[in-house]
C-alpha cells in the first residue's frame, strides 16, 4: 500500500488507541534494565579452601523492601584472600565478594531511595556498604562509632535458602534495611574500588585526628600493594606531596610514584633496620618522617616503621585487619621517649564511604591512575584463576567483572 501523511496519521492513531485499551502492568512500567532477567542467577560459593564452585540457583522473590542487582564487576580483597586460604570465620560454604557494584533491575515498591536520601530506580548503580542497617546516619562525625560490627555484609554471609548473597555472582539479592548507594555518577573502575578506597578514607581521617598530619607534612607509607598505593593518592588529593613509599617489590614502588609519592625506597636494598630507616632518612632529605602509615599486615614491619617516625611525630596503624600474630616494639624507645601518637584504623564509617566517592572524582581530575590499580580482570568461572593470581600478588587489584 503506498502510505502518504493521512496514511501514516491513520496508522499511528490505530497503534496508539490499542496501547491505550491495554492495562500496563506494573513491570512493563519499570522494565528491568539489560533486558529479562533469567529464571537462574550463577555464584561463586567457596565449598572448600582454595576452591570455589559456580552454582546456580533460581532466582529468587524479590521483597517489598528489596532489591535485585545485575552484577557487573567485583574486586578481590585481602579478606577473601584470607578466606580462600584459611576460612578464618568458619563460614564455608560461602558466596565470598564484598567489593562489588552492578544495576538494579528489579526493586520492591517500597524502596525509594537510598541510604543517603538519594532517589533510586531501575537502571540506577550501586554499591552496598558494611555497616550496620539499623542505624544509617550519614551525617555522623563520630569517627569511633558505627564502624563495622558484622552485620550484613554482603560477600561475608552464611550461606542461606537465597544463596544470592555476595558480589562474586551474576545477580545479588540486597535485602531490605541493607546499607546501599547510588553512584551510577562512577564508572565501573571506580565503583569496583570504593570500598577498599574508604577503607583508606577512615585511615586518614583517623590520622588527621592527632593534629600531626599537614599540609606539609614529610609521610611514609609502608606497603604498596592497593592498600597503601591508594593512601599514597588520597594523601597526594590532600596537597601533601613529601611522601616516600616503602616496599620490597620495585614494580609497585614505581606505580606509588605514579600515584603520587615524590621518592621510594625498596627494603630489599637495605639489610638490617639501621640501613632501611637510614634510607628513609636520606629519601626525606635527611629528615625522619612526621607522620607514618602502616599497610602491610606484617608484624615485623609494624615493628620496624617507629624508626621511621621523628620524636612527636604520628603513626596510623591499618594493617592488620584480622589477627596478624604480634609485633615486638621497645616500648620506651619507639613510644614513649619520642612521643609518637598512634592511632588505629580498621574498616570505616557511612560517613567514609560517601567521602569516598568525592575522592575518586577528585583523584581522576589530577590525573591519579586509580584505573591502572585494576591490573587483572577474570569472568566469574575463572574465579579460581582470579585468587591464584591474587595469591601470587602477580597484579595489584584482581578483579571478578561479568561482560
Amino acid at each position: 500500500m503506498e502510505m502518504n501523511s493521512a496514511n501514516v496519521e491513520a496508522v499511528v492513531k490505530q497503534v496508539l488507541e490499542s496501547m491505550l485499551s491495554q492495562p500496563v502492568s506494573a513491570s512493563a512500567a519499570a522494565p528491568a534494565a539489560g533486558g529479562a532477567i533469567p529464571k537462574t542467577a550463577h555464584v561463586a560459593m567457596l565449598t572448600a579452601l582454595e576452591h570455589y564452585d559456580v552454582k546456580e540457583f533460581p532466582m529468587p522473590e524479590v521483597g517489598d523492601g528489596d532489591i535485585l542487582v545485575k552484577v557487573e564487576g567485583c574486586g578481590v580483597c585481602g579478606t577473601d584472600a584470607h578466606e580462600f586460604k584459611r576460612d578464618p570465620f568458619g563460614l564455608i560454604p560461602v558466596a565470598l565478594g564484598h567489593e562489588g557494584t552492578g544495576e538494579i533491575v528489579k526493586m520492591g515498591k517500597d524502596v525509594k531511595v537510598d541510604s543517603a536520601g538519594k532517589p533510586l530506580k531501575v537502571g540506577d548503580k550501586v554499591v552496598t556498604c558494611m555497616i550496620f542497617k539499623d542505624n544509617p546516619d550519614i551525617t555522623m562525625f563520630d569517627l569511633n562509632k558505627q564502624n563495622v560490627g558484622g552485620a550484613d555484609v554482603y560477600g561475608l554471609l552464611p550461606d542461606d535458602d537465597i544463596h544470592l548473597n555476595g558480589w562474586f555472582s551474576d545477580y545479588i539479592l540486597i535485602r531490605k534495611g541493607s546499607t546501599v548507594f547510588n553512584v551510577s555518577d562512577l564508572d565501573l573502575k571506580s565503583r569496583i574500588l570504593i570500598e577498599p578506597c574508604a577503607v583508606l578514607i577512615h585511615a586518614v581521617e583517623r590520622a588527621k585526628t592527632t593534629g600531626i598530619l599537614r599540609f606539609n607534612s614529610r609521610v611514609v607509607v609502608q606497603g604498596c600493594g592497593p592498600i597503601g598505593l591508594i593512601c599514597i593518592a588520597i594523601l597526594r588529593t590532600m596537597g601533601i606531596e613529601n611522601i616516600v613509599a616503602v616496599d620490597g617489590n620495585q614494580q609497585r614502588l614505581d606505580f606509588a610514584k605514579r600515584m603520587g609519592a615524590d621518592n621510594s625506597v625498596n627494603f630489599m636494598n637495605h639489610k638490617g633496620i639501621e640501613a632501611l630507616s637510614g634510607a628513609v632518612k636520606e629519601a626525606f632529605g635527611g629528615y625522619e618522617a612526621d607522620f607514618a602509615f602502616q599497610c602491610t599486615g606484617s608484624p615485623v614491619a609494624h615493628a620496624n616503621i617507629y624508626k621511621f617516625i621523628r620524636n612527636g611525630g604520628g603513626l596510623c596503624e591499618l594493617g592488620f585487619f584480622i589477627n596478624g600474630g604480634d609485633a615486638t616494639i621497645n616500648p620506651h624507645f619507639d613510644l614513649c621517649s619520642k612521643e609518637i601518637t598512634l592511632v588505629g584504623s580498621w574498616v570505616y564509617t557511612l560517613r567514609d564511604y560517601a567521602t569516598t566517592f568525592d575522592f575518586l572524582k577528585r583523584a581522576k581530575a589530577i590525573g591519579l591512575p586509580m584505573d591502572d590499580l585494576i591490573t587483572h580482570e577474570f569472568p566469574l568461572e575463572q574465579i579460581n584463576e582470579a585468587h591464584v593470581t591474587n595469591l601470587k600478588q602477580e597484579g595489584l587489584k584482581i578483579a571478578i567483572v561479568n561482560k
